[in-house]
């Protein structure tokens, strides 16, 4: 069994941030303790799109360059088909519960997050997704397949 840390598009966001803030210098402490550790670090496409289309928005050229080398630097998880009908299957039993993590005609990033944490987590692997945003994803963690941390 292997360990998966995957990143939610707010860390991503802040370990390729170049600008020097506490918070940025110590998520990028935290990701380099984590690679020093030898723990798989995972950039799911879904955190990728997230964080690229703002920087891209907003014309941030090192924080593109520097996602760009995080990218090749760590494990890159592409979204495939059964993520997206995975995620489907979780935004449609969300709605129902009356428990939606977005608009109902956005792109719903964190059940598409969510449904690959899931997938690599049924290949008998322990996952931990790293996000700020835990109202919305604990509502699919299956505490036995993964978890997450704020």
């Amino acid at each position: 069994m292997s360990r998966f840390i995957v990143l939610d598009s707010s860390p991503l966001g802040m370990v390729t941030n170049p600008k020097a803030t506490p918070l940025t210098l110590e998520c990028k402490q935290w990701l380099n303790s984590l690679l020093a550790k030898g723990e798989i670090v995972v950039i799911p496409e879904i955190a990728d799109y997230e964080v690229r289309r703002e920087l891209l928005r907003v014309g941030k050229v090192a924080g593109i360059r520097q996602l760009d080398q995080l990218k090749n630097a760590l494990m890159y998880v592409p979204i495939e088909t059964p993520a997206m009908l995975l995620a489907a299957q979780l935004w449609a039993e969300a709605r129902k519960r009356g428990q939606p993590t977005a608009d109902p005609k956005a792109l719903d990033g964190d059940v598409i997050l969510a449904a690959q944490a899931i997938l690599i987590a049924q290949e008998e692997n322990e996952v931990i997704v790293a996000t700020t945003n835990v109202k919305h994803l604990s509502q699919f963690v299956d505490a036995r397949q993964w978890r997450l941390i704020e």
